[in-house]
């Protein structure tokens, strides 16, 4: 069996409305003014051109304070450093941990990462991060390999790279589309709607998978 993780929102944490809120406290006072911002500020072709190693932080950077009228010192002292800052959701990893153990044991099972990571954060997370990537059989960054989920090629990539066969596949994300492409390439797949959850359930239907 195969377990294909997400990274933010799964085993590190990502909670970018809150980030919004701490950053920019004049432009999101208020949950909704935060999740506004949020959506304007990540779910753009920018913001995706830096996930898929096509811009660098410091052009998003400018890019994202002249579009959004955002203080420029402001959002450069927030994108550049970011990776420095985001920490591993220990629930999660625990978890992560365990199962790595089990594989160690000799279960059949491996473990492997895709996750939409900008270069500079991906290397600020192997290097502080070591114990949780020395866990995985392998892995995927998006600005490596410059193809981002959802679209299918990364997906591809990932499973050609390390021989994946999609019925012995599971992946995990918190973001709906993702998971949605992950089925329709004939892997197993499951939203991760809340990390305390995915804790207790991951492990049960790998325990079944694996008899």
């Amino acid at each position: 069996m195969n377990v294909v993780f997400d990274l933010g929102g799964v085993l590190i944490d990502w909670r970018p409305a809150d980030l919004m809120r701490a950053h920019f406290p004049q432009q999101a006072p208020d949950d909704t003014a935060a999740h506004a911002l949020m959506r304007a500020f990540f779910h753009h072709e920018d913001w995706q051109g830096f996930d898929g190693g096509l811009r660098t932080a410091e052009e998003v950077a400018a890019r994202t304070a002249e579009r959004l009228r955002l203080p420029q010192e402001a959002v450069r002292d927030f994108v550049l450093p970011l990776g420095e800052h985001l920490q591993p959701l220990s629930v999660t990893v625990d978890m992560l941990n365990r199962l790595a153990g089990q594989r160690d044991a000799g279960a059949a099972l491996r473990l492997y990462y895709l996750s939409n990571m900008p270069v500079p954060y991906a290397r600020a997370l192997e290097r502080r991060l070591p114990a949780l990537f020395g866990c995985f059989d392998g892995g995927v960054f998006s600005g490596d390999v410059k193809r981002i989920k959802p679209h299918t090629e990364i997906y591809e990539l990932l499973a050609w790279r390390h021989g994946l066969v999609p019925a012995q596949t599971l992946f995990i994300d918190d973001t709906v589309p993702n998971v949605e492409t992950a089925r329709a390439l004939g892997w197993q797949a499951l939203h991760c709607a809340s990390p305390a959850a995915l804790a207790v359930q991951l492990p049960q239907m790998v325990a079944r998978a694996l008899g």
